[in-house]
């Protein structure tokens, strides 16, 4: 366990329990499997989100009434840090169904909603999506096309949006559309509504772990109830995203911690001209950066965890602790491939499927490059983005 600056020993001693629990989990039952599932791009998706769920993964710090665990975001954290540990796919199916489905519907759902949907999404029972992302502009959400026209005691929505985890699988999608006043609003669509289909994404070369689609909403009617009646502007859905890049920042030193321990077995283990690679100074330097990314990035994971606990986290926090913990993962997985050599492309070893995936998790929810904007303004004050 890599840990040189002891961080997990700031977090709580349930929160130490719980992270030590999801390892157990992740080490005997999804490593031995995780490199099948993404070579051959066929999770099991339903059969692993059951499995979440009897660990209470799944929206761990909703409360228990609806299903959850009542668990701190701390421990939620460090739940995600173990999946992605094991890989950024299964930690984005966690993180979807926690932070981007079922967040939404606690916080802007009514009582009803919450009762009827949570605990079977708590379970692993039903399966959602989150669908904000147009094909025309992943980083401009208000620029959204899609509609919902009020029609008696419906909605009628159109439109169409990209890039949805889990959509092919979901049972039903928490979609994001304009009202007939222009406010983008957030609405429960099922799986059995009439013009809703949700196409499947092919041929990725990153998170094949996971599922991938698209939703196509074609005059789609769901009754008027199904608006989440808290949902009141793009602050609604990026809300949601705030919450889901706080999980990520914690699982990509997950992800961080994989590729450092094959790269320090790989070269510690396999010698050239009568020596360890390992005891080589340019391999040396490459594993002091990985440590030293790492132990940085922990310790800024568990003070995000603090902050938003005790209700003082920030937008512009979460997006320094999402733009760096990603990027130095990823730079710290591409570090590990070049220690590998040439085994360092094959699946036989985690590294190459590692930095595939952080490749995308660099870009979604906020690229690099727009989480530099927000924080730039945060500090600033001048919106580079207008």
């Amino acid at each position: 366990m890599l840990d040189y600056f002891q961080a997990r020993s700031l977090l709580g001693p349930d929160e130490q329990l719980v992270m030590q629990s999801v390892r157990s989990f992740v080490d005997s039952e999804l490593m031995p499997r995780i490199a099948e599932w993404w070579d051959r791009e066929e999770l099991p998706v339903r059969e692993v989100m059951r499995e979440f769920g009897q660990m209470g993964l799944l929206g761990p710090t909703v409360p228990e009434a609806y299903g959850g665990a009542g668990a701190t975001y701390s421990a939620y954290g460090a739940m995600m840090y173990e999946l992605e540990r094991c890989d950024s796919g299964l930690r984005s199916a966690a993180s979807v169904q926690g932070s981007l489905v079922m967040h939404p519907i606690h916080v802007y759902g009514s009582e009803e909603q919450k009762r009827e949907y949570l605990p079977g999404l708590a379970s692993g029972e039903l399966i959602g999506c989150f669908g904000l992302t147009e094909p025309d502009g992943g980083s401009d959400p208000g620029a959204m096309r899609t509609r919902a026209r009020r029609d008696g005691g419906d909605y009628v929505l159109n439109g169409n949006k990209m890039w949805i985890t889990n959509s092919p699988v979901a049972d039903l999608a928490v979609v994001w559309a304009k009202d007939d006043a222009g406010v983008v609003r957030g609405f429960i669509v099922p799986r059995d509504a009439k013009g809703f289909s949700t196409p499947k994404i092919q041929r990725k070369m990153s998170l094949r772990a996971s599922v991938t689609g698209e939703i196509v909403l074609e005059d789609c009617r769901i009754p008027a109830e199904n608006l989440l009646p808290g949902s009141d502007g793009l602050k609604s859905p990026l809300g949601c995203l705030t919450s889901a890049r706080f999980g990520i920042a914690w699982g990509a030193m997950g992800a961080l911690e994989a590729v450092y321990e094959t790269a320090l077995a790989y070269t510690t283990g396999r010698s050239t001209f009568g020596k360890p690679i390992a005891q080589r100074q340019l391999v040396q330097d490459k594993l002091v950066r990985m440590v030293t990314d790492h132990s940085a990035g922990l310790l800024l994971a568990v003070q995000l965890g603090r902050l938003k606990d005790s209700g003082r986290m920030t937008f512009g926090r979460v997006s320094v602790a999402k733009r760096n913990n990603v990027r130095v993962a990823l730079n710290g997985a591409r570090l590990a491939r070049e220690m590998l050599g040439g085994n360092g492309i094959t699946t036989e070893y985690p590294v190459i499927r590692h930095m595939l995936n952080l490749e995308t998790v660099d870009t979604y929810e906020g690229t690099h490059d727009i989480h530099t904007l927000i924080v730039g303004r945060d500090v600033t004050g001048l919106n580079a983005l207008e």
